[in-house]
């Protein structure tokens, strides 16, 4: 993420702080699934097929994830959001579609031969374990914590996050 992203994202609220990282990470899991999924799948893949079917799939969790912010809102709030509240509800999905912005980018660069669709797939599950992998990092050093309880919190964090990406590869 970039300095003026961190920027920006450091002058929302707390809440929205914390569902934007949270969306990017549900965006996160749900690309390396698809491509541990696409790799692990025996047969062979094609770019243009693995960039459409992660496309897709992060697509698809950006939407859900917008359409249950509004739901939700109206359910708690009894109304629609209101046009300040629907657009960072649209930035808080975007932040999370554009989480997908670089395993696209090398499988895109695969689609046009440079690389092998094999090769596109590996970097962007590469790119997703090393961003998953610094989160749960970041989140055990916040604590505050002393290290050994810290430590506890990384072992923790990291069996949970193996556990979800064995669950979500299975499912498909």
């Amino acid at each position: 993420m970039s300095a003026d992203r961190r920027a920006a994202l450091r002058a929302w609220p707390v809440a929205q702080q914390a569902q934007a990282v949270k969306e990017r990470i549900y965006a996160s899991f749900t690309g390396l699934a698809i491509l541990a999924t696409l790799l692990l799948g025996g047969e062979h893949q094609s770019a243009s097929g693995a960039f459409l079917t992660l496309l897709a799939g992060i697509g698809g969790i950006s939407i859900a994830g917008f359409v249950a912010d509004v739901i939700a809102h109206q359910v708690t709030h009894e109304g629609s959001p209101e046009s300040q509240q629907f657009r960072t509800m649209l930035r808080i999905a975007g932040g999370a579609f554009a989480s997908a912005s670089i395993p696209l980018l090398a499988l895109a660069i695969a689609w046009v031969g440079l690389i092998t669709a094999r090769t596109g797939i590996q970097i962007g599950l590469g790119l997703y374990f090393f961003t998953l992998t610094g989160v749960v990092l970041l989140a055990a050093r916040r604590t505050r914590l002393g290290w050994r309880h810290q430590l506890v919190a990384l072992v923790s964090l990291t069996t949970l996050a193996v556990i979800v990406i064995v669950i979500l590869v299975l499912a498909h």
